[in-house]
């Protein structure tokens, strides 16, 4: 601004795409890509390092990651679906989260039997059959499920415990798209 420069940039809006673990995220994603051209679908746990696991943070710096590769990808001209585990607060008060011209945040939940069953059905080298963990993840997803519409912005809520893989992936396209058309 003090030399005169302009430089264009993009703002875009960004969906998330979260849940506990075994909600589906993860799964569903893989079958977005395809599904969603127009988009970039990115699981952010690609992104993830040992070093990001700082609770008594709210893992700002990792959030704040995650929006800078969003928003750098963005200004292609394509809109970024993040997944991941994540609450609203944790990506709104990121110092990177003003470059958006919107957050859309769809929680995938489930019956707790259906997170306790895809946790322990994955395979052992994910470490996920722990059964202390499994209770969290159900706990987090109770929490979802009561919190959602109290959360800024709101979690909008997408069931996915008797639903196919390719049926929440189309769900999800079909959600990113409604947003899409009123932004």
């Amino acid at each position: 601004r003090h030399c005169g420069y302009a430089h264009p940039f993009k703002q875009l809006p960004l969906f998330i795409v979260t849940g506990a673990s075994g909600s589906g995220k993860s799964a569903a994603c893989l079958q977005l890509a395809p599904l969603l051209l127009e988009c970039v679908v990115l699981e952010v746990d690609l992104l993830w390092r040992p070093e990001s696991f700082r609770a008594d943070t709210n893992y700002r710096d990792f959030r704040n990651l995650c929006l800078r590769v969003a928003k750098n990808i963005g200004q292609s001209g394509r809109p970024v679906v993040l997944s991941g585990t994540a609450s609203p607060d944790q990506y709104e008060t990121c110092p990177e989260r003003l470059y958006f011209s919107g957050t859309h945040y769809l929680a995938l939940v489930c019956d707790d039997s259906a997170i306790q069953q895809r946790l322990k059905d994955r395979p052992p080298w994910r470490a996920s059959s722990d059964l202390d963990k499994i209770a969290e993840h159900i706990m987090f997803n109770r929490w979802i499920k009561a919190n959602a519409s109290q959360t800024v912005p709101p979690m909008t809520l997408l069931d996915t415990s008797s639903a196919t893989i390719q049926t929440t992936a189309g769900q999800i396209a079909g959600w990113v798209r409604r947003h899409l058309t009123t932004a």
